[in-house]
């Protein structure tokens, strides 16, 4: 599973159901194909530009990329991702720097349509985005991810933009990785075994 379908199979997905997902993953339906919505297209041709400003901005990083590099763990090969970006921490230390700790970076771009939209934002992450990071933590075994996010918003008919860190260390969502890894293989075996999952609802 990649990490767009983690959040639907705990039932927080703004975008599709649990059973959905599975029926597509059993072949039952076809996904539908967004490649050409105006939102995916930005998201696309932003995101080599952030990724090279994020290397700017935070020089303690060095920041890899490769297209359509694949990354699976190694005990489950059904969680997968692929990567905005990967980070090495470096320690600073000249002349030669060494890699302290691997991590992941996430790159989102989002538009806020109505103002309660900013409340999925203040001072954390929207819980799909969330689940999205865990789901890489899963799938790499980094120690950390830092999550980019460009929100625009439109105001008195001006476009407005900020941008936004956040910093997620592995060592303090135990509980959280833990939980998504068990629905992760709970909601593969349903698909292996042709069985349809209980549905899942958002909360309320």
């Amino acid at each position: 599973m990649s990490m767009d379908e983690a959040a639907a199979i705990l039932g927080l997905s703004p975008y599709m159901s649990n059973e959905r997902l599975w029926e597509i993953k059993t072949g039952r339906i076809v996904p539908d194909d967004i490649s050409d919505k105006p939102y995916v297209k930005y998201g696309t041709e932003a995101e080599r530009y952030l990724r090279e400003l994020f290397a700017l901005d935070y020089p303690q990083y060095t920041v890899y990329y490769k297209d359509f590099d694949v990354i699976r763990n190694p005990d489950y090969p059904f969680i997968f991702a692929t990567l905005d970006g990967e980070l090495s921490e470096m320690d600073g230390s000249e002349p030669f720097p060494l890699v302290r700790r691997n991590g992941v970076l996430e790159i989102k771009t989002t538009e806020i349509m109505q103002s309660n939209q900013w409340d999925d934002w203040n001072d954390k992450i929207p819980q799909h985005y969330y689940i999205q990071i865990l789901h890489q933590l899963l799938a790499t075994g980094c120690e950390f991810a830092i999550l980019k996010a460009q929100i625009k918003w439109h105001k008195d008919g001006k476009l407005n933009l900020t941008t936004r860190h956040y910093h997620i260390e592995r060592e303090d969502v135990p509980d959280d990785l833990d939980h998504l890894l068990k629905e992760e293989i709970k909601f593969w075996d349903c698909v292996q075994q042709n069985k349809r999952p209980d549905t899942k609802l958002p909360p309320i």
